[in-house]
């Protein structure tokens, strides 16, 4: 008799699409070390925020990890996406995720701050910046300087920032102010502008 080969559990991590074209889809994501999806409440809460402001967006998902922000805002009609995401494996699914949903969107696998050091004088500001990098790392600080300092963003663009409670900013010494904010468990969130 044969033996039977065990059937390989595949990775089952996913995250749902929680509204627009893709509502209720699910996409995979990998496991790797800092990587958590923005959970669906919060994404809620930050889509209602931009839904004025989503359509025909320009958008930078700056750590796109799994892709969460990035999906949901394509997913609600967001015109062009650059996911920038350093992991090759991440980067590497976002790719398939892309595919998988016939999406139109760049994936960049690159450490963020480089590459955008790299890019010659914009076109024109992103309309939406997602900045939801590892924490513990000091990248917020860094990438909103950053931003602030560059043509990658200008008095109109709205800028998303997520981390955890215990960090906190000033964020009109940083050049910002505050236009909407929630916390949820260990999670505090912002959208900002340039002052």
């Amino acid at each position: 008799m044969a033996k039977r080969k065990k059937a390989q559990t595949k990775n089952s991590n996913s995250l749902r699409i929680i509204g627009g074209d893709w509502r209720s889809r699910k996409l995979p994501f990998i496991d790797a070390p800092g990587l958590r999806p923005t959970p669906d409440r919060i994404r809620e809460t930050l889509f209602n925020w931009l839904q004025a402001h989503i359509h025909g967006a320009r958008c930078l998902d700056m750590f796109a990890g799994s892709g969460a922000l990035g999906f949901e805002a394509l997913s609600r009609g967001a015109k062009d996406l650059i996911f920038i995401e350093k992991h090759p494996a991440c980067a590497k699914q976002l790719l398939e995720n892309i595919k998988l949903l016939n999406a139109e969107a760049e994936v960049v696998n690159a450490d963020a701050l480089n590459f955008l050091s790299k890019i010659q004088s914009p076109n024109q500001a992103f309309d939406i910046v997602f900045l939801d990098p590892p924490y513990r790392l000091g990248l917020i600080e860094k990438s909103v300087k950053y931003l602030a300092s560059e043509n990658l963003i200008d008095t109109s663009t709205l800028l998303y920032v997520e981390h955890e409670t215990e960090e906190s900013f000033v964020w009109d010494k940083l050049g910002f102010q505050i236009v909407k904010e929630a916390k949820a468990g260990q999670v505090h969130s912002f959208l900002l502008k340039k002052a």
